[in-house]
């Protein structure tokens, strides 16, 4: 890490880590936390927002706002840029080799991924290995659980800092932030997810005109 002193991780009831706040990551992301199951927010993600009993927050299409470019070298040494994948969905997943609920869901990422593939659809997914002090450890957890797509290595959790405050941000580890086809950031989630979850979150997607 860039610092002195690599901040602490502060772990939820849940088992998921929450990022550091900027007061020990200089720059970093401010803590957000969902919503009450069914409710209505307002100020996320450039307007309204809606949590359901799931957890998983989605945004009405024209109140959706644009997703950072997110770019660098991946877990397996080739270098990725997301901007180059606007026309299709993509499913942004933040993890660790290190972190219980994302091997709980690595499984499932690994299926549908597969699938969705497979059929052909306009839809790629993207993880974000964080907190990893190497590759090597990335690298086998992609093997393990059959992770065939490409994962940026951002083991300082820089490239999370690139969402803009106020939008619905991948501010936990696991998170699953979904985007449009027009790159338009459309759902997330701060826990981890099962088959039905992350399908239900990509699905309405696809369907989109």
């Amino acid at each position: 890490m860039s610092l002195s002193r690599a901040p602490r991780r502060r772990r939820s009831t849940s088992g998921r880590v929450l990022l550091p706040t900027a007061v020990t990551l200089v720059g970093a992301l401010t803590l957000t936390a969902c919503g009450d199951s069914g409710s209505t927010s307002s100020g996320s993600a450039g307007g309204n927002y809606v949590t359901g009993p799931s957890g998983i927050s989605t945004v009405a299409k024209g109140d959706r706002v644009d997703a950072p470019g997110l770019d660098g070298a991946t877990v397996d040494g080739k270098t990725l840029d997301t901007t180059a994948l606007k026309g299709k969905v993509v499913v942004l997943n933040v993890w660790g080799s290190w972190c219980p609920p994302c091997r709980a869901e690595a499984p499932y990422f690994a299926k549908v991924s597969k699938e969705l593939g497979d059929a052909g659809k306009d839809v790629a997914f993207v993880g974000i290995n964080t907190r990893d002090t190497s590759t090597q450890n990335a690298a086998a957890f992609e093997q393990n659980f059959g992770i065939t797509y490409p994962s940026l290595y951002d083991p300082d959790g820089k490239l999370m800092l690139r969402f803009p405050k106020n939008t619905l941000n991948p501010s936990a580890i696991p998170s699953t932030v979904v985007l449009d086809k027009e790159g338009k950031i459309a759902a997330r989630t701060l826990a981890a997810v099962n088959e039905e979850q992350l399908r239900s979150m990509i699905d309405p997607l696809l369907a989109e005109q």
